[in-house]
């Protein structure tokens, strides 16, 4: 159920999945650049909207450095779309509904919630390097502040 957790130096495992708007997006086409690529439990859900809007509101700075930011999670386009245009997101937001990728990533499994033990979305950040292999790996990641220690670690 769980996949393995990836850990710094291991190859990023690529992937193809669709955007708010249908279009597809791979990992492979970020080659030579930094990516941030990121899973969240949840379109629309107050932590969730937050840690897209900290993204949101670094990007810029982020791009500066030659950083793309990728979210992910199991929500349909549609409901990608109506969280991007309600809250100005304006890096691509994925489709991940068979949860293959998330998987692939160890982003998925089981987790606790309140004490209780629940498997779905681990809220999970990676930095893939510009050769595709895994910079940063951090799981169980809160919402609040995330960006902001995010950078700091990446030196931006």
């Amino acid at each position: 159920m769980t996949g393995e957790r990836l850990e710094p130096g291991d190859v990023a495992p690529d992937f193809t999945l669709p955007d708010a708007d249908g279009n597809e997006v791979s990992l492979s086409s970020y080659r030579g650049q930094r990516v941030i690529v990121y899973f969240y439990p949840a379109a629309m859900t107050p932590g969730c909207t937050k840690q897209a809007c900290d993204f949101r509101d670094s990007l810029a700075d982020l791009a500066s450095h030659g950083v793309a930011v990728l979210g992910i999670s199991p929500d349909a386009p549609p409901k990608l779309a109506k969280f991007r245009d309600k809250e100005g997101l304006t890096f691509p937001l994925l489709s991940d509904s068979d949860r293959s990728v998330m998987q692939a990533y160890g982003a998925y499994g089981e987790k606790k919630l309140y004490g209780k033990v629940t498997v779905g979305v681990i809220r999970s950040t990676f930095v893939v390097d510009a050769d595709g292999k895994i910079e940063v790996a951090q799981y169980g990641v809160k919402a609040t502040g995330h960006v902001a220690r995010l950078r700091t670690e990446l030196g931006l």
